[in-house]
């Protein structure tokens, strides 16, 4: 069954509303808050941080997803991460879900709220407050409110990320449509990110919950942009049924349908968090092929896509296969290096550096032409089998170091 690309974000299924808001809390002269609101109560689904060190709002979240009948709603704020603030600060996530919950005329723990920035600092609650009133009474379905509120999630992130769409389940046509953030502190096991997925389908907590967590095993869990795990890692899944279908309660025909819809969003967000990395110049995509088995593809791909020097090497338009080689011999998987073959890929063509673990005699020219694109692919085959894993990330420059040395001013 094909799925359909359509123009639009978490505004795009049925029933769904956004808003944004100026608050103050750290930027000025910008939105720095959001909303996402269902006119019918959702299921909700949640993946967060494995970081040990969780924000407060992270700590919320999970709660409200795993004991309350249903979610409705979420607030999500940029500028202070709400995180290492203690019991004062998931107090604040109470106060903020409360607030929501009085204007939105709906219970607070129907309420997920969700902070990025700044970490250690406390919320300003009484501008955060003051901004859910002001989010309530602003929500809209149209294209706009979509689009405002992506922009009013970005920190250091340079431009909007939102994707939708459509697919036949159950003879009736369900929309899916997300939006998300992330640029810096972003590694595999989730990245400095926050991700916001609606959808209008009739599904089960049950079996969102395992669509969501299954799938971020192939995406948000395999971008990298500078090794850093971060305290607020979240993404969050709504469906609020009103598309119609019968509703999903097992891993059946139309599950499958679902999971693909989900799969395309989630790619499609988790590659424009990578392309979008602090500093960056291009998309750095990491094929990992002819493995014996996805665990060793998946380690293989993650060794390299996080190597500094391999990321640096790609900065400076260098084929240094040297370093893609030495990624993988110390990610820990077994291979036998006079096997392999590495390619590189852009829209400038295709060129084979490595034959059999050795160089091909490749012209340089060619190469950093190759390397010179706004997204980059690398393929290693190791030829041990069939099987493959895929991870993204970008180049490291020098803007990166820049951008995080200063950051808290």
């Amino acid at each position: 069954m094909e799925i359909l690309q359509i123009e639009g974000g978490v505004t795009a299924p049925k029933g769904f509303r956004a808003a944004s808001a100026a608050a103050g809390i750290k930027y000025q002269g910008r939105d720095d808050m959001a909303m996402i609101y269902s006119e019918k109560p959702c299921a909700g689904a949640g993946v967060f941080t494995t970081n040990v060190v969780k924000a407060a709002p992270v700590k919320w979240d999970k709660k409200v997803v795993d004991t309350s009948d249903y979610v409705q709603a979420v607030v999500v704020n940029s500028g202070i991460a709400n995180a290492c603030t203690g019991a004062e600060g998931y107090g604040y996530c109470e106060e903020t879900a409360r607030a929501a919950g009085e204007a939105l005329q709906i219970p607070a723990d129907s309420v997920l709220v969700a902070s990025t920035g700044v970490i250690g600092a406390q919320l300003p609650i009484d501008r955060v407050t003051a901004g859910v009133k002001v989010l309530a009474s602003g929500l809209g379905t149209d294209r706009e409110h979509s689009i405002s509120a992506a922009q009013a999630i970005m920190t250091t992130d340079t431009k909007k990320k939102e994707y939708a769409v459509t697919a036949q389940i159950g003879g009736k046509t369900v929309t899916l449509g997300g939006m998300c953030k992330g640029s810096g502190m972003i590694h595999p096991n989730m990245a400095t990110m926050l991700c916001f997925v609606t959808t209008d389908a009739a599904i089960s907590h049950e079996m969102l919950q395992k669509a969501l967590s299954t799938d971020v095993e192939d995406t948000f869990n395999m971008i990298s942009v500078d090794g850093d795990t971060s305290t607020n890692d979240s993404v969050l899944l709504m469906a609020n049924g009103m598309a119609g279908n019968s509703e999903i309660t097992e891993e059946n025909e139309d599950y499958q349908i679902f999971c693909r819809a989900l799969n395309q969003i989630m790619t499609a967000l988790s590659q424009m968090i990578a392309g979008d990395g602090e500093g960056c110049t291009c998309l750095f995509e990491v094929k990992a092929v002819g493995c014996a088995d996805k665990t060793q593809a998946k380690t293989l791909a993650k060794s390299v896509v996080t190597s500094s020097l391999t990321k640096a090497a790609i900065f400076g338009h260098d084929a240094n296969w040297g370093r893609i080689l030495c990624a993988m011999g110390y990610s820990g998987a077994e291979f036998d290096p006079e096997q392999v073959d590495i390619y590189f890929e852009s829209a400038a063509g295709s060129l084979k550096i490595v034959e059999n673990g050795v160089s091909t005699g490749y012209s340089e020219e060619t190469a950093t032409r190759i390397l010179s694109q706004e997204k980059v692919t690398c393929i290693m085959d190791v030829k041990m089998g069939e099987a493959a894993a895929t991870a993204w990330g970008c180049d490291l420059t020098f803007d990166y170091v820049k951008i995080n040395a200063d950051y808290r001013s």
